[in-house]
């Protein structure tokens, strides 16, 4: 892939002009892009305002409604499930929202060790996790980028009889090509990295010391990810430090920014919204906060603008909130999350806590519940171990045929976590969410496959996938 000359630009005079021009709503024009969005192909960073101004509850419900084909028919039924590993909450950057500031001497430091990494590992794998997501604090020292190196060969050397983890994704500080060339040798998944905010006076106020203040180096980041090789990149913004609709619209410009660069847009987006955190009062009350209603807007407006990538919520949110937007546009959820070094083999208080949690329950209550909903926990990790990543990936999940691997895949995973993890009212649940979809697939080949994989697992075969 080429290395770009430029980082990419977030026109603010652009944006804020394109904000200020949407003062009336046309029932017409509202229809008119929502009937675009159902073709699958995307939303111009234009079309966007309009549906962000929306207040009547009867087109914001066709939005919604929207949404959920949308979703329905790219990603199905599955929910892919993960947890975040924190490594480390040593951080030598001062940012006002976060616990892990250098400033927050209250705060219990601990970077740990290969055998405490581990052990974790150990107490994940013991739940049912298959992938995982390492997290550390941004000291922008070699010493913790080689303990990182070294963490995630421990992740994947980890195993507690015949389960371990069968993909790691990371969410780290930027670095040089060089150093995301090691990354990527590592055998990584995905890279993530959020700007926190595209909004750059706001960024200077909110970053006020560590290498973490220059907002062009950590803009440029994925370029040099992808520059190095990476090509499934995950991108997103904390939503509550400055006005939603300006975030949205910077994320969106990023995304085209990628695909016109690299041919290949984000893999992922996340969409967190502030939670209140150690020692930090702007946490507890965000500049900007999201309603719960915008909150729902913004997940089904990227899942109709950039129908083909994954979004992420983490257990930051409700189990009410988690509930709502799944079929909004969700299509990966964290589960039985820490957000602690040591938090899954300690099993005490979450001391030493990037942020609060909004949802604390364990993954095999996570399980059961969206089981319940009718959607199928997916531990599958089949694309990166295929080689459907980048813009392999992307040929198949923006016509939608991602689903023809998806499901079968998920449902195979989920019938090897009711095997190996579930209790007898868990497995019950489970089972009849299989059988609803497997008798709800339309295409005859993938019901097929579908079924083989099933069966496949339920004889005693492990990491089925195709």
């Amino acid at each position: 892939m080429p290395l770009t000359e430029t980082a990419p630009t977030i026109d603010h005079s652009l944006i804020e002009a394109t904000l200020s021009q949407v003062s009336t709503h046309d029932p017409k024009r509202i229809r008119e892009i929502l009937a675009k969005a159902r073709e699958l192909k995307g939303l111009s960073f234009d079309d966007l305002p309009p549906l962000m101004a929306l207040r009547d509850p009867d087109l914001l419900e066709e939005l919604f409604d929207t949404a959920r084909q949308v979703k329905q028919q790219i990603y199905g039924n599955r929910m892919v499930l993960f947890a975040p590993l924190y490594i480390s909450n040593l951080c030598a950057n001062e940012c006002l929202y976060c616990a892990f500031r250098a400033s927050n001497t209250g705060l219990h430091r601990r970077m740990l060790t290969q055998d405490e990494i581990a052990a974790e590992v150990g107490a994940l794998v013991d739940e049912g996790h298959k992938r995982l997501l390492v997290v550390a604090g941004e000291t922008h020292r070699a010493a913790d980028f080689e303990h990182t190196l070294e963490a995630i060969q421990t992740v994947y050397a980890t195993a507690h009889g015949k389960a371990n983890i069968r993909r790691v994704n990371v969410n780290l500080a930027p670095m040089s090509v060089p150093d995301f060339r090691r990354l990527k040798a590592a055998n990584i998944g995905t890279f993530q990295l959020f700007q926190e905010t595209y909004h750059r006076p706001t960024y200077a106020q909110m970053h006020i010391r560590g290498r973490k203040a220059d907002y062009d180096y950590r803009l440029s980041a994925i370029d040099r990810a992808m520059t190095a090789g990476i090509d499934d990149c995950g991108i997103g913004a904390l939503f509550g430090l400055y006005d939603w609709r300006f975030e949205l619209l910077a994320v969106m410009a990023h995304a085209a920014h990628l695909e016109k660069t690299f041919g290949v847009g984000p893999h992922t987006i996340s969409v967190p919204r502030i939670e209140p955190a150690d020692g930090s009062d702007l946490a507890s009350a965000p500049p900007h906060a999201v309603s719960d209603q915008d909150f729902r807007k913004i997940v089904a407006l990227l899942r109709i603008a950039v129908p083909y990538t994954g979004i992420i919520l983490s257990t930051r949110e409700s189990a009410a909130m988690r509930h709502e937007t799944f079929a909004l546009g969700v299509s990966q959820i964290s589960a039985g999350s820490r957000t602690s070094p040591g938090g899954y083999a300690d099993a005490g208080p979450d001391d030493g806590a990037q942020f609060s949690l909004g949802d604390t329950r364990s993954l095999r209550e996570v399980v059961q519940d969206i089981a319940g909903l009718g959607y199928i926990p997916s531990f599958c990790t089949a694309c990166y171990r295929m080689g459907r990543t980048g813009a392999d990936f992307m040929d198949l999940a923006k016509p939608g045929d991602i689903k023809t691997h998806c499901e079968p895949n998920g449902l195979a995973s989920f019938q090897e976590y009711l095997e190996d993890f579930a209790t007898p009212d868990e497995r019950a649940v489970g089972e009849s969410a299989i059988a609803k979809v497997l008798a709800n697939l339309d295409d005859p080949q993938v019901h097929e496959r579908a079924r083989r994989m099933v069966d496949a697992v339920r004889k005693g075969k492990r990491d089925v996938y195709c």
